[in-house]
């Protein structure tokens, strides 16, 4: 397969917008299929690399919440064919210990695999006039028109199924949904909050709903969002910016806080504060993307809360 003229979205500068381009995608790898774009999701991790809080080399092609249809496969790709619709998602070894253990989400090279810029070859697929474009983000760089994904990053989902919406199947609805299902895993009548209920939160409140938590806190400074957040399972709100969160919560637990709370801003302050509701034996799971070396102190003296 020659050389492809593609569009993308290019992050060249930090703080700066992107740039809309014609770049050049490169040959298809034995292990990668090529997906034409339908749509994708944008999230904050988008923004943080872009700004160079983490460290994938610039100029780089950007977008981790990719969603099309397969046009092309590698010779040793098993489970994907020409025709599918996919959705995309964050890549993985498969060789590492937690890769082995089903626990791919903790891969011991997850920042060389979806922030490295680069195949484990060193190599790109993305180019202009000669300048290498920093590819393979999360595996897919689906800022673009087509890319070349490696097919861990590939799930195949029905054909009925509206591709225009799916994007955000692939990193923020199933971060929220897994951090409840998969990490928490609530009793049936348990209570849990929410920080900050954008797409993670808003996936998190309805998993809840689902595992049959009965009390259910979304906590934001977004009025909209917290009627939303009504809607979809919510059983308590609370608008932080107008609201004593720890106490509200007191008054809404009968004095003993939630057993579970999620926080999805890495925002240090908000993080203690999440903390600072939870009760005997309380779970506080972090799903924010905070820069490297941000530390947050927990309430003194009390050591029963459990990060994960």
């Amino acid at each position: 397969m020659a050389t492809t003229t593609i569009k993308a979205a290019v992050a060249r500068n930090t703080d700066a917008p992107l740039t809309v381009e014609t770049l050049e995608l490169d040959e298809l790898k034995d292990n990668e299929v090529r997906v034409e774009m339908v749509s994708t999701g944008i999230c904050h991790t988008d923004a943080i690399v872009r700004d160079g809080i983490y460290p994938t080399p610039l100029p780089a092609v950007l977008g981790h919440e990719g969603a099309g249809v397969v046009t092309s496969v590698g010779k040793t790709v098993k489970h994907v064919s020409v025709g599918d619709h996919v959705v995309l998602s964050a890549a993985y070894c498969g060789a590492c210990k937690q890769c082995r253990a089903g626990r791919m989400a903790y891969c011991e090279n997850l920042f060389a695999e979806d922030f490295g810029g680069r195949r484990r070859d060193g190599s790109t697929s993305l180019s202009c006039c000669g300048e290498p474009i920093s590819s393979h983000f999360f595996g897919q760089s689906s800022f673009s028109t087509y890319a070349n994904v490696v097919e861990e990053s590939v799930v195949v989902i029905d054909k009925d199924v509206p591709l225009e919406l799916m994007g955000p199947l692939g990193c923020g609805l199933q971060t929220g949904a897994g951090a409840v299902l998969n990490e928490i895993k609530p009793e049936a009548g348990s209570s849990l909050v929410v920080f900050g209920v954008g797409a993670v939160g808003s996936a998190a409140i309805m998993a809840a709903k689902v595992a049959g938590c009965t009390t259910v806190i979304a906590v934001d400074i977004h009025d909209s969002r917290l009627e939303l957040a009504l809607d979809i399972g919510a059983t308590h709100v609370i608008n932080s910016s107008s609201r004593d969160v720890a106490e509200e919560i007191k008054m809404m637990t009968d004095g003993e806080g939630v057993q579970y709370a999620i926080d999805t801003t890495a925002i240090p302050a908000v993080t203690k504060k999440a903390a600072e509701t939870l009760g005997i034996r309380g779970v506080l799971v972090l799903v924010g993307a905070a820069a490297p070396g941000t530390e947050v102190l927990n309430r003194p003296g009390y050591s029963g809360d459990r990060f994960v």
